[in-house]
This record gives structure tokens, C-alpha cells and sequence, in this order.
């Protein structure tokens, strides 16, 4: 009998490569095949990327999606080694830059970034298992 592998923990997947332009400021380009940041800090996702949305006990709305998708993505680049965790700290001022922007209301925003600040790390230290099946 043969076996499948998976990882656990996803609720989307990008249709689309997404490029977006964040404050941080690496010393050298890395990633790996789905996401990736250069020294000017643009940040790539690439297609199939998954993601698990909003953490936690917050709700994912559209004001929240495509904050949930580029925080993932750079606390995954935190836990990979290719930002420093002292980095954690722009990736969560990213989030709350972009879910206002995408209009989420100022207050839920404070909290959205409360919470990652006080929170963040255990999911910056995440890493997703490799399961099998049967």
C-alpha cells in the first residue's frame, strides 16, 4: 500500500502570484519555492502558496485576508531563517498597515496587532509537520 504526505493547518491557497512592496529591510534575497524577499524588502508569493487566514479567535473578513496572507508569509520567512526574529515586529506593523488599508476598523486593527505582538511568536516559531497517510 502506498502513502500520501501532507502538511496540516491550511484553509487557502493563492491563485495568483502576489508581489507587494514591505518595510522590511533583509541583508540578502532568500525564500524557497513559494515565498520569497529581496534587500529592498519586496516581498513575492507565488502561486499555490497556502495559508491559514486569521488566527486565533479572529474572524477572516475581506479586510483581513490579504494581511492574514502577507503576515503568514513573512512570520514562515521568520521561522525558515531568512528574516531575523527581530524582524517580527515589522512583519506585525505590515499586518496592521494593510488590513487598514484594505479598511478594517481602526479599532479591531489595534487588537489584531495586540494580539500578534503579544502572541506572534509561538506561530513565528511554527513549523508544519510532515504527516502520512494510511
Amino acid at each position: 500500500m502506498s502513502k500520501i504526505f501532507y502538511k496540516d493547518g491550511y484553509k487557502y491557497q493563492l491563485a495568483e502570484t502576489y508581489v507587494v512592496e514591505t518595510m522590511l529591510r533583509p541583508y540578502v534575497t532568500g525564500g524557497n519555492k513559494f515565498v520569497s524577499i529581496d534587500t529592498k524588502g519586496v516581498l513575492t508569493i507565488n502561486e499555490g502558496y497556502a495559508w491559514d487566514g486569521a488566527s486565533g479567535p479572529a474572524i477572516d473578513t475581506k479586510t483581513f485576508m490579504r494581511g492574514s496572507l502577507v503576515h503568514d508569509a513573512l512570520y514562515q520567512l521568520i521561522s525558515i531563517g531568512i528574516l531575523p526574529r527581530n524582524q517580527r515586529q515589522y512583519a506585525d506593523l505590515e499586518l496592521k498597515q494593510i488590513v487598514l488599508e484594505d479598511g478594517m476598523n481602526p479599532l479591531r486593527a489595534w487588537w489584531v496587532h495586540l494580539a500578534v505582538k503579544h502572541f506572534g511568536d509561538i506561530y513565528s516559531n511554527k513549523t508544519n509537520i510532515l504527516l502520512s497517510a494510511p
